[in-house]
């Protein structure tokens, strides 16, 4: 303790030896609870996660006027080929038509919007002068643009298998090949196939994350990171460019259908699960080290 520092405590009994006021306790500041309930009183949580609800029963209605001749004269086999045949069939089906956007806008809104949104409304440098550590700050943000993200994930899937099982039975997968996988052996590759796509959607919800550090607008990190994965996945396309599509964060994205096989393939599951991993903690530290240095005027 300096002299100084001792005098001050001396003077100001209420002062720490830090300087900081008795009580203060920067791991006290920001909980989790608080932050997600600030979340959840948001507008856009409330209409994402009732999206996440009516959207498997759009689908349902969907399949169901579908049911037409036409329809079954689709001589392409994919999953909306089998998508009637349970509940856990139309899950699969939900997982396949919103892997590619959907689920890809909803991380990219969680994530993104959670420091800019502070920023465009003024008051990030209020919440720092609380005070609150800013590195406290944008950790506790992470963890709840992930509870959100995942939240909302697990709210699609679970309607999707209760709203599918009521409309079309709860019986055993059936894949577009013909295997038939067991309700329980079909539940756990669904959670794998769930945990598999939260790693990979993991990477442009981390990129929205660097990018809503950098810029006082959530729109151009929300939308930034959208398209930047949508022009990864149009040179996915490209055959001319070769092995290079397989270090494009977009590569592997269907992996998780590698889960309907028998026996498992999991090569491409695991070269995905890594990739997602190294490309999600390279945009999270890039996040820390320029919101470190930032200088918060908004």
């Amino acid at each position: 303790m300096t002299e100084g520092t001792a005098t001050m405590a001396i003077l100001a009994p209420h002062v720490q030896p830090t300087g900081a006021v008795a009580g203060y306790r920067p791991g006290r500041t920001l909980r989790l609870s608080v932050e997600l309930r600030r979340q959840f009183k948001r507008r856009r949580t409330i209409g994402v996660f009732a999206l996440m609800v009516a959207l498997p029963l759009i689908l349902i209605a969907a399949l169901q006027l579908g049911a037409s001749q036409d329809a079954q004269q689709n001589s392409r086999i994919n999953l909306v080929d089998v998508a009637t045949s349970s509940g856990l069939n139309f899950t699969l089906f939900v997982l396949f038509a919103t892997t590619g956007f959907f689920l890809v806008v909803v991380f990219a809104l969680f994530f993104g919007d959670t420091v800019a949104s502070e920023a465009q409304w003024g008051s990030l440098r209020y919440t720092l002068a609380t005070p609150v550590p800013r590195m406290r700050l944008l950790r506790q943000k992470w963890y709840a643009a992930l509870v959100l993200s995942i939240g909302a994930f697990l709210l699609l899937v679970v309607v999707g298998v209760v709203a599918g099982g009521i409309a079309f039975g709860f019986e055993d997968i059936q894949t577009p090949v013909g295997i038939t996988i067991g309700q329980g052996d079909g539940l756990l590759r669904l959670a794998g196939m769930v945990g598999y796509l939260v790693v990979h959607l993991l990477v442009v919800g981390t990129l929205a994350f660097w990018l809503s550090t950098i810029t006082d607008a959530p729109l151009a990190a929300v939308g930034g990171a959208i398209f930047t994965m949508f022009v990864f996945a149009i040179l996915d396309q490209v055959q001319q460019l070769g092995a290079i599509r397989d270090w494009f964060p977009t590569a592997n994205e269907f992996a998780w259908t590698d889960l309907l096989q028998n026996p498992v393939d999991s090569s491409d599951l695991f070269r995905g699960v890594i990739q997602s991993l190294v490309y999600a903690a390279v945009f999270t530290a890039l996040a820390f080290r320029h919101f470190a240095r930032r200088d918060v005027t908004s």
